[in-house]
Parts: structure tokens; sequence; C-alpha cells
């Protein structure tokens, strides 16, 4: 087993970094396009990556419990 010095190791999961990444490039898309179409746009895709990325992780998860179902 591997030991960690204290405050050396942060377990950070794959969701959490995407979610974090959406948050910045929707930050970024805010301050940088002026149009707001487009800004509304990108920040609606955004957010639908956001969504699936979610809902796709709760289907991973839970993979096991609808095999059991069938």
């Amino acid at each position: 087993m591997r030991e960690a010095r204290a405050g050396a190791l942060i377990h950070v999961n794959r969701l959490s970094i995407a979610l974090v990444c959406y948050v910045v490039l929707g930050a970024l898309a805010w301050t940088t396009l002026t149009d707001a179409k487009i800004r509304a746009g990108t920040l609606v895709i955004l957010a639908l990556f956001a969504v699936k990325s979610v809902l796709r992780r709760h289907d991973v998860l839970h993979a096991d419990a609808d095999k059991d179902a069938k």
C-alpha cells in the first residue's frame, strides 16, 4: 500500500475535474464572447455536456443494478 505525506495526495475523481473544466470554460466564454446569442448558445452546450457527464456517471456506477433487474 502506498503511503502519502500529509497534503501531498488529494483524491479527486474525474467527474469533479470535468465539472470544474466546464465551469472554467463557461467563465471564459462569458468574459470573451460579446454576442449574446453566441454566448447563450455556448453556455447551453456546456451545460448539456455537464448534464451528460453526471448522467453517464450514474449509469456507470449503477450498471450492476440494471443487470440484476433484468
